[in-house]
């Protein structure tokens, strides 16, 4: 039993990764080939091809304006890769910058860890929310409205990091031989930070998929024009007794990307923590 367990855990760890990288490259692909894929402009409307089911003039069907629910797909990945990839990277690159100050500079700790506390007691979403209303919708303001909730996150995190790194006995040489703070950060700090960034980095990805999708299908997101997953998803519930594919097709869009991001950030995980791989 211990024997089966065990290789278990060892087969999830080799396949984790390699599946989730697939199928995340397979949806980049059809998000970069989108025009080459779908044929049918997303926008066009076809009044007497109303909430048709699959068939081979329309793939996935069309919706309540008969439109092609396979180009509005293809297309609306292009924007939950977009906001899944900008708000990962803004979130540890903004994160990363301020939780290497909270943790190395005692003074400015306190002060930093308490805004970002102050941040963290908001609900995620709801500050989501609530920066939409002040702002004008678009993607650019859905990204900025996704990221500022991720950030204190990510501080805390480097922040812990960097608190056990600094007392290491290689960064208390660099400080007794003179190395400037610029140059210990950036070079004995910075890239012990990698590991669990990266990993990070994964979950913050799939956690902006799920949040522009929500913030879409509340009426609070990506304008409504817009083919997105969770547009689709919105515009598709009140006709779900008679017309399900309008909401099944971008729901499992949805669903396969949020776990093959998960899916790339846990088999990380296992890969570059030394102690889960010294387990498995």
């Amino acid at each position: 039993m211990t024997s089966s367990f065990a290789f278990m855990k060892q087969m999830r760890r080799h396949l984790n990764v390699p599946v989730g990288s697939t199928i995340l490259l397979v949806l980049v692909l059809v998000a970069l080939f989108a025009p080459m894929l779908a044929s049918i402009d997303p926008q066009d409307i076809d009044p007497l091809a109303r909430m048709k089911p699959a068939s081979a003039e329309h793939v996935f069907g069309t919706d309540a304006l008969g439109r092609d629910l396979w180009a509005r797909t293809v297309w609306g990945a292009r924007v939950s890769l977009i906001v899944g990839g900008l708000v990962a990277v803004l979130s540890i690159v903004i994160g990363v910058a301020i939780g290497m100050l909270a943790g190395y500079f005692r003074r400015l700790d306190s002060i930093i860890m308490r805004f970002m506390d102050g941040l963290m007691a908001i609900p995620g979403v709801l500050l989501a929310i609530a920066l939409m209303a002040t702002m004008r919708a678009s993607l650019t303001t859905v990204v900025v409205a996704i990221v500022i909730p991720e950030i204190p996150r990510v501080v805390r995190l480097v922040r812990a990091l960097v608190l056990t790194i600094r007392e290491q006995p290689y960064v208390e040489a660099a400080v007794a031989v003179g190395t400037r703070v610029p140059a210990i950060l950036l070079r004995h700090i910075l890239p012990n930070l990698f590991a669990p960034v990266m990993v990070q980095a994964t979950f913050i990805a799939a956690s902006a998929v799920l949040t522009e999708a929500a913030l879409s299908f509340l009426g609070v997101g990506i304008p409504p024009q817009v083919p997105t997953w969770g547009n689709m998803m919105a515009e598709g519930r009140n006709y779900i007794s008679v017309a399900f594919h309008i909401v099944l097709y971008p729901g499992i869009f949805l669903a396969v990307t949020v776990l093959a991001i998960n899916m790339l950030g846990d088999g990380l995980r296992d890969m570059l923590d030394p102690r889960l791989a010294r387990k498995l």
